[in-house]
């Protein structure tokens, strides 16, 4: 049996990952590929890189292809564009970006680290209103909130 971490080693090794700090750069230099967030819509709308598009983990595949109701035009057409998957700590946006590449996206990269790496780089972030959040307060969205009931015993 596999755990999630190692789902997640396995996809490493096939997908490309990009730093928050090297694509910061492109990023602030206006060089700025499509950027897709696969979080839930409740994190997406506490905290994201401005420009991003939230398609939640759970319906990526469909929002991949035509004639869906989650269907994602800028993705469904888009197999032939660069992509930057993302998610909180960039093990979710590995897994998708894996999903993506078997499904023939040619350029789908991860964002090694996620939104907390960017957001230590001390990068561009907003909330759902887009109003601008500062690392100290990205920090506290982004803390871990494992419950105790949740840890292995």
């Amino acid at each position: 049996m596999q755990s999630y971490d190692d789902l997640v080693v396995e996809a490493q090794a096939r997908v490309r990952e990009v730093t928050p700090w090297d694509f910061g750069r492109r990023y602030q230099a206006g060089d700025v590929p499509l950027l897709l967030d696969v979080r839930e819509p409740a994190e997406f709308a506490a905290l994201h890189i401005p420009g991003s598009i939230n398609v939640p983990r759970g319906i990526l595949e469909q929002s991949c292809e035509w004639d869906y109701d989650e269907t994602v035009p800028p993705l469904a057409g888009g197999r032939e564009h660069e992509i930057v998957v993302i998610c909180r700590s960039g093990k979710r946006s590995v897994l998708a970006a894996d999903s993506m590449q078997r499904m023939g996206f040619a350029q789908v990269v991860s964002l090694k680290l996620g939104i907390r790496g960017w957001n230590d780089a001390e990068l561009p972030l907003q909330d759902a209103g887009g109003k601008t959040v500062d690392a100290d307060a990205g920090d506290e969205i982004l803390a871990s909130r494992v419950r105790p009931e949740q840890r292995k015993p």
